[in-house]
Formats: C-alpha cells, sequence, structure tokens
C-alpha cells in the first residue's frame, strides 16, 4: 500500500495544531507592532504640527489675541491652513491631513475625532479639551506592549 497509515495523519494534524498554537500569538504580537509604530508616527506628526503652528503665531505669522496660548484651536486648522498676516493672501499648512488613530474603536469617526485632545491650561495627569490644542493622545484604554497605556504616550 502507498498512502498513509491513520496514525501518521493524526501525527501530522497534531504538529501543524501545534505550529497554529504557536504563530497565532506572534501573528497577533506582529500586528499590534505595526499599529504602535502607526500610532508614534501619527502622534509625531501632529505634535510637530502643533509646534510649528505655535512658532508661527510666536512668529506673528498667525492673528492671535491677548491671552491666547499661540496654539490652534482644533487640529482641522493644521490640515485646512491659517492665513498668514505677514504675506496677505497667503495661508500657511502644517499638515496634509489629520492621521486617525490606528487604535481607535470607532471606524467611522472623523481623523479628528478620534484623538483625545488637551487643551494648554490643562494638567497632563488630567487632560481635557479646552479653547486650543496643546497636545493629543490615544483614547485606547489598551495597553502597549511596552506596558505603558496608549494614552500616556
Amino acid at each position: 500500500m502507498a498512502g498513509f497509515s491513520y496514525v501518521e495523519l493524526l501525527v501530522s494534524v497534531a504538529i501543524l495544531g501545534l505550529l497554529a498554537t504557536v504563530a497565532m500569538p506572534l501573528a497577533e504580537t506582529t500586528v499590534k507592532r505595526q499599529k504602535e509604530a502607526e500610532l508614534r508616527i501619527a502622534l509625531r506628526e501632529i505634535r510637530s504640527g502643533l509646534d510649528a503652528y505655535k512658532q508661527a503665531a510666536a512668529a506673528g505669522k498667525i492673528s492671535t489675541s491677548i491671552g491666547d496660548s499661540g496654539y490652534p484651536p482644533t487640529l482641522i486648522e493644521l490640515s485646512a491652513g491659517v492665513d498668514d498676516i505677514s504675506h496677505p493672501g497667503h495661508r500657511l499648512y502644517f499638515l496634509r491631513r489629520i492621521p486617525a488613530d490606528p487604535f481607535a474603536s470607532d471606524k467611522a469617526l472623523a481623523a479628528v475625532d478620534t484623538w483625545g485632545k488637551r487643551g494648554y491650561a490643562t494638567p497632563p495627569e488630567n487632560p481635557s479639551e479646552g479653547d486650543d490644542v496643546f497636545d493629543v493622545y490615544s483614547r485606547s484604554t489598551q495597553v502597549g506592549l511596552n506596558g505603558i497605556p496608549y494614552k500616556e504616550w
């Protein structure tokens, strides 16, 4: 007879099952690591845009009122642009688009609405929205592979 015995087939299936149980957590970790890399890049992009907006306000290129922090009132200004008062007719753009939080649970939300926003006047321990956007954070309740919750990144 040229074929596999029942025992050989059972051993093969057991080995494949064992390999699958080892591969699944590795695949899940790889996906999570990729999303974490996307989160780092998105946070860096938005924070760089916020800093560039603040520098433009400090340089007198953006109209601000007395008492304003110099940060944008919403994230939309970073990509929609603001008038450059030092060059009338020109606009300043700080981001091409607002990236979405890769860990946002509701994929139907606009990218701007996936982020938690911290106003300039709020403490870092208890961030909340204010009159401006000083910083952004993930609203995810998950914990990163490094043991730090995503909302604290």
